[in-house]
């Protein structure tokens, strides 16, 4: 015959249930596991930017790199060099002078969020950029997004705070490999009307 638990052994095994260390629940994906990230770096900007384009969260490789767009196959810098009839920037510097040069100022619509590597599609749990700091300090003319990420958290949670629209632009990532360099360089053309 099966002997029950008296009261007090069901209240030991109960309180050592709860004693047990949490085990770690993130969900994994094909790609990996989710991190909880923060932005690292600042907006890139000055009192001359006249365009603002917004990322959604920094690739792997540009965490590392502590710059935008660092994916050696992201193809953001030869389409802006390709459309402003340039040299291609590779370092940081030379990047920055770019941007510089040409009036662009960059940042990323999440400042923090869940995302597993580099994959806007697994992104989670976002927390916004504040954009004040650049709208209020440069005259930007138009805002752009990089990506259909970026586009839909614009306007999800920053449009009517700002009062700004932004102008939606395939993204550049490898990841969007429908879109070739010369299809992204027709798509992007339409930066040069606020640029001159």
């Amino acid at each position: 015959m099966k002997q029950t638990d008296t009261k007090e052994e069901r209240i030991q095994k109960t309180e050592k249930s709860v004693r047990q260390p949490a085990r770690n629940f993130r969900k994994t994906g094909k790609q990996g596991v989710y991190q909880q990230l923060t932005h690292e770096f600042p907006p890139f900007y000055d009192e001359n930017s006249r365009i603002l384009i917004l990322g959604s969260f920094p690739s792997v490789k540009s965490r590392e790199q502590q710059f935008y767009y660092g994916h050696p196959q992201n193809r953001f810098w030869k389409v802006l060099a390709e459309l402003l009839k340039e040299p291609l920037p590779l370092s940081v510097e030379e990047k920055k002078a770019f941007l510089r040069g040409n009036h662009i100022a960059l940042w990323d619509v999440i400042d923090s969020c869940e995302i597993i590597g580099s994959s806007d599609s697994s992104i989670r749990n976002a927390k916004v950029t504040d954009l004040s700091l650049i709208l209020d300090s440069s005259p930007i003319q138009r805002i752009y997004t990089n990506g259909g990420t970026a586009k839909r958290l614009f306007e999800k949670y920053q449009r009517d705070r700002y009062g700004a629209e932004a102008v939606g632009l395939p993204s550049t990532s490898p990841a969007n490999a429908s879109y070739s360099l010369e299809r992204l360089v027709r798509e992007w053309q339409c930066i040069l009307e606020t640029l001159g």
